[in-house]
């Protein structure tokens, strides 16, 4: 078994431990901003959609609704506060892609991957438009991404359009572990993650929208008009209801083995002072992904921070949610290992967050979507990590759905189909936890996937991401 480049040429250990010594545990982008309140639902409310979930899916829901019908009443019912969970957490790529990158779509649906890279780009498109229309402040930079070869073996999957070979990457990003990389400068944009929530409530109310906060959906019931119930005895009726729960128990049992909440971790460092930025480069401000199974995301903040998360991908027995998981020492102190692996230059730097959060993880890596309950409750879930711009394509599908219409987004049949459900545990947390050790080892053996790995890519269980 070789090594990879963050085993050969690790910094110190008293680098390591310094870096992290004032480091607060709590998510960089939510301690960033000012967050305004709603109240809770008291009582019993009628609307003609209640949108269950105050992140990205619910808030472009309750958006895109009254962009097509202005006097359609619609409620959002949020169990904590908006944003608060997975779009307050994330590093803040807003990707084109709807399929979890090209490779994935391409093995899952290879006549439709051009129509979906297409669709993408264009949702992409909507979602920039929208900042611009609504004046959203939320730190827009359509600087695309850069993925990079750490590893010889993985110069070739870079190879194509896009491709900048050792010196031109390095040119670009000054940074001794890079050998390649790939340049995708459309597809991608650099966002706050949690004044994108914060921003998409603003616009959802000024358009009409009723949020509440505090508001925890413990049923919905209801042979026509639905009942939705929420903890304390409120309750909302309404024509249609839109499940934006993601990695949260669905309320629909038929989708309780369907995803898989993964811990993912990132680290936020101090703004750089002049000399620092000068020497790592970065003046493009490119989103930046290195290729491994086990990859890290990172990028710069609006004031010069560099966020730096990914590599553990944690799963814990019972597939629950629970905040004690979100704080792991030694995922913190490999995070902060292998940045100075990848940015020797910057020793000394301090790290002034650290936090995790859980990823809706579904078996084909992308977002699944469907109706229950005669079409009048319609759901989307299941983005593995990649819904910060998903999100908005997965209202559209949803609101597409609960108007019965025809439309090329409900054609598709990455729309129509359904991943493959996760065994109940404890065979769930032994299978995520043997694929993770084989990704692992493919890491290690120069990208060669063991006989485990391709029965899971032929049986259509992804895991190539």
């Amino acid at each position: 078994m070789g090594t990879t480049v963050f085993e050969r040429f690790p910094p110190a250990d008293a680098t390591i431990t310094e870096s992290l010594r004032d480091a607060k545990h709590a998510p960089f982008w939510l301690d960033d901003v000012e967050r305004p309140s709603y109240p809770a639902l008291a009582g019993s409310a009628q609307a003609d959609l209640v949108v269950v979930g105050g992140g990205y899916v619910g808030l472009w829901t309750a958006v895109r609704a009254k962009e097509r019908d202005p006097q359609r009443s619609v409620i959002v019912l949020e169990a904590a506060r908006v944003g608060w969970a997975a779009s307050g957490r994330n590093g803040g790529f807003c990707e084109a892609s709807l399929t979890h990158g090209h490779e994935n779509g391409l093995s899952r649906w290879p006549e439709e991957i051009e129509q979906l890279e297409r669709l993408g780009l264009e949702n992409l498109d909507g979602i920039e438009q929208a900042v611009r229309r609504y004046g959203m402040d939320v730190d827009w930079e359509r600087t695309g991404q850069l993925a990079i070869a750490t590893e010889p073996h993985q110069i070739e999957w870079l190879e194509g359009d896009g491709f900048l070979g050792q010196d031109a990457v390095r040119s670009e990003v000054h940074s001794p572990t890079y050998l390649a990389g790939n340049w995708d400068r459309e597809g991608c944009a650099m966002v706050h993650p949690a004044k994108l929530a914060i921003e998409l409530a603003r616009v959802a109310t000024e358009l009409g929208v009723v949020i509440h906060e505090q508001s925890r959906v413990t049923g919905i019931s209801g042979s026509g008009r639905q009942t939705v119930s929420v903890a304390g005895g409120a309750t909302v009726t309404a024509d249609h209801v839109a499940l934006a729960t993601n990695v949260f128990p669905s309320l629909l049992k038929r989708n309780r083995l369907m995803t898989v909440p993964v811990y993912d971790y990132a680290l936020m460092t101090e703004p750089l002072t002049q000399e620092q930025h000068d020497a790592i480069g970065w003046r493009n401000r490119q989103g930046l992904a290195d290729s491994a199974n086990q990859f890290h995301y990172y990028r710069l903040s609006a004031d010069n921070r560099i966020l730096f998360g990914g590599y553990d991908a944690i799963y814990h027995f019972g597939g629950k949610v629970r905040a004690e998981y979100e704080e792991r020492p030694e995922t913190y102190r490999k995070l902060a290992s292998h940045f100075f692996t990848t940015f020797p230059q910057l020793e000394g730097l301090k790290f002034t967050h650290r936090w995790a959060g859980a990823i809706d993880s579904c078996s084909r890596f992308c977002a699944f979507y469907g109706t229950a309950r005669s079409g009048r409750v319609a759901y989307a879930t299941g983005f593995t990590g990649l819904g910060v711009g998903a999100s908005r394509f997965g209202a559209d599908v949803m609101l597409d759905k609960l108007a019965g219409v025809d439309t090329e987004r409900t054609r598709l049949k990455m729309v129509r189909t359904k991943p493959i459900p996760f065994p109940p545990e404890p065979a769930a947390a032994i299978g995520v936890n043997v694929v993770r050790a084989s990704m692992d080892r493919a890491d290690h053996n120069e990208g060669r996937r063991n006989l485990l790995l391709k029965g899971l890519d032929a049986i259509g269980m992804g895991f190539d991401s």
